[in-house]
């Protein structure tokens, strides 16, 4: 990755880099190398979900751990993270192998979220925290500050849940059907069961949670015409 395309994703960032050898490692997937940044990946999901609990547990003080996490959850989803990189272009310095490019890897909603999440953990470990925090903080602000308290949504699973939980009826069991393709590029079949209902669903998706979900919001329509 040449000076020139570094400096004008720094702009982008608005981060320079002490040690350009982060910013590499935060772009490199593994289908391009076997020295990639799925470890830069795991760092930096869990820097933002702390950065993210941070502020939401300051801005609002008065709601309770179950809903700060739903409000969480919603901020740092997939398609909340990959939406923020293709607002940015992050996808033009992914760098692919020739698989992931040929099937246009860098608009993958997966792979922009995960590069993202790697370029929170490179900052960090570049710069420390506070960088990391502005980083995190200019590119949340819209979300942070059009956040309703009052809309919080729950995902499918803890709906079902809390649904058979107010029946008496058995939890759901999740189980997976098939796991297919590569390992940077699977695809998920999870099915959910609900025994005493007589209840089987299938999801899938490019996460076993996704596909879970899937599963989960299936079954809960279901039972929802069956009370």
């Amino acid at each position: 990755m040449d000076k020139e395309r570094q400096a004008s994703l720094s702009r982008i960032i608005h981060y320079t880099f002490n040690d350009s050898a982060f910013m590499i490692m935060a772009l490199t997937h593994r289908s391009f190398s076997a020295q990639h940044n799925e470890r830069l990946e795991f760092l930096g999901d869990s820097v933002l979900s702390f950065l993210i609990a941070e502020e939401l547990y300051k801005r609002f003080p008065r709601i309770d751990e179950g809903d700060l996490s739903r409000l969480r959850a919603q901020l740092v989803k997939e398609s909340s993270l990959s939406a923020i990189a293709t607002s940015i272009g992050l996808g033009d310095f992914i760098r692919l192998g020739e698989g992931e490019l040929k099937s246009a890897g860098w608009r993958r909603p997966s792979i922009l979220a995960d590069t993202f999440e790697s370029m929170i953990g490179a900052i960090y470990l570049d710069g420390g925290i506070e960088p990391t925090h502005q980083f995190v903080h200019r590119f949340f602000e819209t979300q942070l500050n059009e956040i309703d308290p009052k809309l919080i949504q729950k995902d499918p699973k803890t709906l079902l849940q809390e649904l058979l939980q107010s029946k008496k009826s058995d939890l759901p069991i999740y189980t997976v059907v098939s796991i297919e393709g590569e390992a940077h590029s699977q695809t998920f079949t999870i099915e959910c069961i609900i025994k005493k209902s007589d209840i089987k669903t299938q999801g899938i998706g490019n996460s076993r949670r996704i596909a879970e979900q899937e599963a989960a919001a299936k079954a809960y329509q279901l039972m929802l015409e069956i009370i």
